[in-house]
């Protein structure tokens, strides 16, 4: 059996419903620790919600060209720190979630979730796709490319976490926080989200857009629907500014992202009886947002329109996550050139979809993408990958190491 295949069956095997990770992390760092790898496992999150995160780094032979961190400098022996010869290796991070999104009916899946089924050439399981295979086939690529180069140029780390598919507020998000108190400096990150569409390797990510909801309450006057003259409609006041916000173009997009959108998610008036005008109107809505826009320039614009409207209302911000771009360049070069080398394919770049946990490394880290495997079948019941792709992903990771070791 496949290496890659073997490590990713056994992950799949845990269930690790978010935000449990179901020792996940901990048989990854046996697979890590061996390699000279120092793992830290960082616990966040309340007594009901416990987050397990990972951070694991190997510390390359100091060959680049930026001077150390303290957080660089930590492994190195004392002698060439004193006499100014400790010169950093630059770091690529593989970042990724242990934890998956629920089942949902057992019954309609053909074979349980967390045993690992094979059938006609794909495996099935939850997690599959999104994204323990991608987890199985990063570590696999290290180990292939330490014992081939046992002394690279190169610090490698793993940023794992069992908050992704959950709130999102202790994984990731609070490893780089550490991370930047301390001085640690990432130079690349590679994100193992499922983003080939119908190949292996047709499409990578450069970039997410920004996400920000929104809860506005509109105020009205509640009464008896035959004398409107002695109530106010929230909902008939809303409709115009609403007819208003749907045809706004907020930008226009630029070469890398598409236009920012505005979207009702949610919209609720009303006491259930049909002969009484709602007292007030609810709705819930979202910007995703590129880097033509900020937060505070869209909140200004949504909000002039209510004032404009003379609309009474309440309203409360939630900010997401920021947009982030890795124009071409270095790591972008190198996940190209691997998946060419490997597939023959010329990769689209691309920053359509959700929201991921690079948009909180992009804030410590100046290059990150993501890439991972065919994400037709994510979230959803059946949840599966092609077996045939596993070590093809495989030998892309240990090329991107190989061109930045190089580099």
């Amino acid at each position: 059996m496949s290496r890659t295949l073997h490590l990713a069956e056994q992950l799949i095997s845990r269930p690790s419903v978010t935000p449990e990770d179901a020792d996940c992390q901990a048989m990854l760092i046996a697979r890590l620790a061996p390699l000279g790898f120092r793992c830290e496992t960082i616990v966040s999150g309340p007594e009901n919600f416990r987050v397990t995160n990972l951070w694991a780094k190997r510390q390359g032979n100091f060959k680049g060209s930026r001077p150390p961190s303290q957080a660089d400098t930590e492994q190195v022996a004392p002698e060439l720190i004193a006499n100014g010869n400790a010169p950093a290796a630059k770091t690529l991070v593989f970042a990724g979630h242990t934890d998956v999104v629920p089942t949902g009916p057992l019954d309609q899946w053909h074979s349980h979730p967390f045993t690992p089924s094979h059938r006609d050439g794909k495996m099935y399981g939850r997690g599959t796709a999104d994204m323990k295979t991608s987890i199985a086939a990063m570590v696999v690529a290290v180990e292939e490319f330490l014992a081939a180069n046992p002394d690279p140029a190169l610090s490698i780390a793993f940023l794992i976490t069992s908050d992704e598919e959950g709130p999102a507020v202790d994984g990731t998000v609070v490893v780089c926080e550490q991370l930047k108190a301390r001085g640690e400096v990432l130079d690349y990150c590679i994100v193992g989200e499922p983003t080939s569409v119908d190949k292996l390797g047709d499409m990578i990510k450069n970039g997410r857009r920004g996400t920000m909801s929104g809860k506005l309450t509109i105020k009205g006057v509640q009464g008896h629907i035959a004398y409107p003259h002695l109530a106010k409609n929230p909902i008939h006041l809303f409709a115009p500014a609403l007819a208003e916000l749907v045809a706004t173009e907020w930008d226009k997009g630029n070469a890398f992202f598409p236009a920012t959108s505005w979207q009702v998610s949610n919209i609720h008036g009303g006491t259930g009886a049909s002969n009484v005008i709602p007292g007030e109107l609810v709705v819930d809505f979202n910007f995703r947002f590129c880097t033509e826009s900020t937060p505070e320039s869209l909140q200004h614009r949504l909000q002039a329109v209510l004032s404009r409207h003379q609309l009474e209302y309440d309203l409360k911000w939630t900010l997401g996550g920021l947009p982030f771009l890795t124009t071409p360049g270095t790591l972008v070069d190198a996940v190209r050139g691997a998946i060419q080398a490997e597939t023959g394919l010329q990769t689209e770049l691309s920053t359509t979809g959700g929201t991921s946990d690079g948009r909180f490394i992009a804030k410590i880290c100046p290059q990150v993408i993501e890439f991972g495997p065919i994400n037709a079948t994510i979230h959803k019941i059946n949840e599966h990958v092609l077996v045939s792709s596993l070590d093809p992903l495989k030998n892309i990771y240990k090329g991107v190491l190989e061109r930045l070791a190089a580099a």
